[in-house]
């Protein structure tokens, strides 16, 4: 098997997440695989470049690699990504690289660096949610969205907040070796093969997903759709339609694959997707009760009480951002 070069790229205070994460699933790809991938790690001039936490990486410096023998340039965000310029030398590296390379990643404020050098022109792209309009601002011709975890663009592929580096990774396996390998690589490191809609990440869904998928594609994408329908109509026969099956034939292969009924997985995906609007934001229970889909707030108030103990309130109090430390 010949392997695809990797290149990450860091500089002074990259976040180490951005590289460890996505370092770890083509790792774990690796293993599955007996190889594959041949991971460089880069910097301006090489040697040990400091990440934000403190934690000193060894690097190569840019010269050490031919560009065009580069698969994949991936440029990690960090504190000061959004201070680069076009005329840096680093930018000028990227630029010159991504004319090779196959294909061209950032993980979170990466993305400044890719749109300094001009690369992100004319697509869609993203970064971390909070760093969207001062993406936009200086980048006027870049098309910033704000909820995606991650988007391709042609050769150029974009990811949000920190972790989303870790979903970018997966989304290369499967763009490489499929999704039974890529699969295989969420389920080693005990993350969520596609999270869907915002930046959020859901455990329950990454259990059904890979309990449906071990033997039928089509109900893999079940736990993704629901999540990006959390408000609908959820019953059987709407379940069995997204999936382009009888509600028989669902009820029977959901009943074999997942153990459980999909009455109990959409119940458990709203109830997920609450403590998430709980833990993360202001808005209020009551229209959370309706964007999760239980209907009413007394319904969401007694799900949480049969599942966690606690009804919302008490939920949000203990464990939402603004609770005292």
């Amino acid at each position: 098997m010949i392997d695809r070069r990797i290149a990450f790229v860091l500089f002074d205070r990259a976040l180490g997440l951005n590289l460890n994460g996505p370092a770890e699933v083509f790792g774990a790809a690796n293993h599955l695989l007996g190889g594959g991938y041949d991971l460089q790690v880069l910097s301006e001039t090489g040697g040990l470049v400091r990440t934000s936490a403190g934690i000193a990486v060894d690097t190569r410096p840019l010269g050490a690699l031919d560009p065009a023998r580069l698969d994949t340039l991936i440029v990690v965000g960090g504190d000061g990504a959004a201070d680069f310029t076009a005329d840096a030398p680093l930018i000028g590296w990227i630029r010159q690289a991504a004319r090779s390379a196959r294909r061209v990643c950032s993980i979170c404020n990466g993305a400044f660096l890719l749109a300094a050098a001009g690369l992100l022109d004319g697509r869609r792209a993203v970064t971390h949610w909070c760093e969207v309009a001062a993406l936009q601002a200086p980048y006027p011709k870049v098309r910033v969205e704000l909820d995606p975890i991650y988007l391709r663009d042609g050769p150029v592929w974009t990811s949000a907040g920190m972790s989303a580096g870790i979903d970018l990774a997966l989304a290369l396996v499967e763009d490489d070796h499929g999704r039974r390998i890529s699969l295989a690589v969420a389920k080693e490191l005990v993350v969520f093969l596609r999270r869907s809609g915002g930046q959020a990440q859901f455990s329950g869904a990454l259990a059904a997903q890979t309990r449906l998928g071990a033997a039928d594609s089509r109900l893999a994408e079940l736990p993704g759709w629901i999540m990006d329908n959390l408000g609908a109509d959820l019953t059987v026969e709407a379940l069995a339609r997204s999936v382009g099956m009888a509600p028989r034939s669902f009820a029977r292969a959901f009943a074999r694959q997942h153990g459980g009924t999909p009455a109990r997985l959409v119940q458990e995906l709203r109830l997920e997707a609450a403590c998430r609007q709980l833990e993360e934001g202001d808005v209020p229970v009551k229209r959370i009760a309706d964007l999760c889909g239980f209907g009413d707030e007394e319904r969401m108030r007694r799900a949480f009480l049969r599942r966690l103990g606690v009804p919302p309130a008490a939920y949000r109090e203990r464990f939402g951002r603004g609770r005292a430390a």
